[in-house]
């Protein structure tokens, strides 16, 4: 009985490990903030080691809320132009109206009346 448990864990095992990783978009994107937000961390809270010139501090600081701004503003710019370039279905159009046609025949075909 053991044989068996231990070989169907080590089938899981193998299946875990021997596939690629695959990350998500979402997953990517997360890392790269953390990311980001480390370095600023560690930037932001001054190092004992590290002076930054007060320019620089002073950029520094702000920056997540600029950052957050222009993604923001990069989001409506692409909602916005592919709003004006959404394409019109001709051809879908015409077989929903076909098929809402073909329903109404039916319906009125069976009693109903509307």
């Amino acid at each position: 009985a053991r044989g068996v448990g231990a070989g169907r864990g080590s089938v899981r095992f193998s299946r875990l490990f021997s596939s690629q990783a695959v990350m998500t978009k979402l997953g990517q994107w997360l890392c790269g903030l953390a990311l980001l937000g480390s370095a600023w961390a560690a930037l932001a809270l001054g190092p004992p080691g590290l002076q930054l010139p007060v320019p620089f501090r002073q950029a520094l600081l702000p920056l997540p809320i600029y950052l957050l701004v222009a993604f923001g503003c990069y989001s409506l710019a692409t909602v916005g132009y592919r709003l004006a370039t959404f394409n019109d279905c001709e051809e879908a159009a015409a077989e929903l109206q076909e098929h809402i046609s073909a329903a109404r025949t039916d319906l009125r075909r069976r009693g109903l009346r509307f």
